[in-house]
């Protein structure tokens, strides 16, 4: 492949039978085909044309090396249009369907090291409720779904899954930021701010209180999740998340995860799905293994 152009000299010489008519048609100078041809020939110890005097023929160790010349060049061409297939890969559209909490969260890293190996691609995220987001995604609106606690659906596939247990989120200043784990119980002791029934984080907290016989009144109930965040830096309360919700935020030292060891509160689910019919274009594909290593990182588990 490196030395291709000789190839092509080689090739050409012996289709022609002539250098003059192979540089011609090469649009090269005979004199560098002539030089190229004698300059492997000396570093073969052995003829490869046996020169006449109308015609370049080759010899009977020329008829070997043009067999493989041939051969070489065809894969050669093979290479360079995977090549260029690949260089497709760097140009074109991929288009996601998120939920609105943690894609403010966990999207940016993941879609960032995509874009630093594919600059030219496009990514249009539309952040919808999860049954729009479901609905897209069947219908083959979007190439991805992402989002947490997905019910089934026939017209879904999960390509990547990954467990979020759930903490108490409080600001650093707060009782229970020194805390190595606390419990529900201990939580609803201060203001509480809750995700109101609309949101599915609810359901999961419900289900924990309803099981461990505890009343709640929240101070604050929203369907935002981007709320509760910023209310549990303001101090206002307790509020109930998983890790990714609140990265930015511990890293900048504004809020404590502080983990839940309730038995009956279930993780989150945050699931990376496809539509169900077919497989995944090249480009989406690419994409959802970016999210499968984001996912590994985390500790989650694929399927």
């Amino acid at each position: 492949m490196l030395h291709s152009r000789l190839l092509r000299y080689l090739d050409a010489v012996a289709r022609c039978g002539s250098i003059r008519k192979a540089a011609s048609q090469l649009n090269v100078a005979s004199s560098a085909v002539n030089r190229q041809i004698l300059a492997l020939e000396a570093e073969l110890g052995t003829p490869v044309f046996e020169r006449l005097r109308r015609r370049l023929r080759l010899t009977a160790s020329g008829e070997l090396l043009i067999a493989h010349v041939r051969q070489t060049l065809k894969e050669h061409e093979r290479v360079v249009t995977l090549m260029d297939d690949l260089k497709g890969l760097r140009r074109g559209e991929v288009k996601i369907a998120a939920m609105g909490g943690i894609a403010s969260a966990a999207l940016p890293p993941i879609l960032a090291s995509f874009r630093r190996r594919r600059p030219g691609v496009k990514l249009v995220v539309r952040i919808l409720p999860v049954a729009e987001l479901m609905a897209a995604v069947a219908a083959e609106d979007v190439d991805l779904g992402f989002a947490l606690d997905l019910p089934a659906h026939a017209g879904l596939r999960t390509f990547a899954l990954v467990e979020l247990p759930l903490g108490a989120v409080v600001a650093t200043q707060h009782e229970l930021a020194a805390r190595a784990s606390t419990t529900l119980s201990d939580c609803v002791l201060y203001p509480v701010i809750l995700p109101d029934s609309g949101v599915t984080l609810r359901r999961l907290l419900d289900d924990a209180f309803q099981h461990t016989a505890i009343a709640v009144v929240p101070a604050v109930e929203t369907n935002s999740i981007e709320l509760m965040v910023r209310l549990a830096v303001a101090g206002v309360g307790v509020t109930f998340l998983n890790a990714l919700n609140v990265a930015a935020e511990r890293e900048r030292g504004e809020l404590a995860f502080v983990p839940l060891r309730d038995r009956y509160l279930r993780p989150q689910r945050l699931s990376l799905v496809a539509p169900a019919k077919g497989g995944l274009e090249s480009l989406p594909g690419l994409l959802a293994e970016e999210f499968r290593t984001a996912f590994g990182a985390i500790g989650g588990r694929e399927r």
